[in-house]
């Protein structure tokens, strides 16, 4: 069995006017536009030798009080977890064994509930990916109620301009995607924060605009993995929508603590996702007791 396990499929009259016929060839969809326009801005940047990327710095000793990956390399029992789980995510990802998977770089740490580490998996996941000398990677906030991505990594908004993520990129039409893009200190590591909140972060997450956001990162850079860390599923329904515009998912289990039930529930939720995976998480060592990231074996 391996590290980790698969789990999709497991469980369960008026007469209408008469008006003159549209020429096709002259009218573009909004959202196609709104594309059009981002891919013309980009041009225009890397003609002049631009970028509106920021650079954020991420603090690496607070990685290592917290027990997690870190770029230095260090083959500590975390590292290597992480190392085994993400070679199955990459080979399906860029279809290096079997067919190919549609959008299969766009991943998606999830949970059931809150607490169970799907954060501290999607930080830790983001990092080892990065260190991957072929690819680079997106960590993406998704969960816009609740962001919890800047606290593990201590990044601080330096400005209003820092604070711009996801939702800004959905609600405002002038915004690109490298506006809101933050690059860091951990080399191909590159952030999207959550953005302002919004009380129709649903809809904007199902909306045609979303779907051709997540079609440009995906598609743009043939080598980048992008981690989404998305809001608990049992709790919110952005979490749900989010999941059924993602190539592969990775559901997070807390060890003793989530409930059969619970796993099935979210699992029942996920069976039209075809590339489902689990992580089994905070279990005891044998050696030493101490609580860290365990998998499915």
């Amino acid at each position: 069995m391996s590290i980790i396990e698969k789990a999709a499929g497991r469980l369960e009259p008026n007469k209408a006017a008469v008006v003159p016929p549209i020429d096709a060839t002259i009218v573009t969809p909004v959202v196609e536009r709104k594309h059009e326009i981002r891919a013309e801005k980009k041009a225009a940047l890397e003609e002049l030798g631009k970028t509106n990327t920021r650079k954020v710095e991420i603090d690496i000793e607070q990685l290592h009080r917290l027990g997690m990956v870190t770029p230095d390399g260090a083959r500590t029992s975390i590292a290597e977890e992480f190392r085994l789980i993400k070679r199955p995510l990459i080979e399906k990802a860029f279809s290096q064994k079997g067919k190919p998977i549609h959008h299969g770089n766009l991943i998606m740490v999830a949970s059931s509930l809150p607490g169970e580490g799907k954060t501290f998996c999607a930080v830790n996941l983001a990092i080892s990916m990065a260190m991957e000398l072929d690819h680079t990677v997106l960590l993406v906030d998704a969960d816009v109620a609740r962001p919890s991505v800047p606290r593990y990594l201590q990044i601080r908004a330096e400005s209003e301009a820092s604070e711009i993520g996801l939702m800004d990129v959905l609600l405002d039409d002038n915004l690109d995607l490298a506006d809101a893009m933050l690059k860091t200190n951990i080399d191909k590591l590159t952030l999207l924060r959550a953005g302002r909140s919004h009380h129709r972060a649903t809809e904007l997450l199902a909306s045609q605009s979303m779907i051709a956001l997540l079609s440009e990162i995906a598609d743009r850079y043939p080598d980048r993995l992008i981690i989404f860390d998305s809001p608990p599923l049992l709790l919110t329904s952005e979490a749900r929508v989010l999941a059924s515009q993602m190539g592969q998912i990775v559901l997070v289990v807390e060890a003793e603590s989530t409930t059969q039930h619970a796993v099935k529930e979210v699992l029942h939720q996920l069976k039209a996702c075809q590339n489902v995976n689990l992580i089994y998480n905070k279990a005891k060592t044998l050696s030493n007791g101490d609580y860290y990231g365990r998998y499915y074996g």
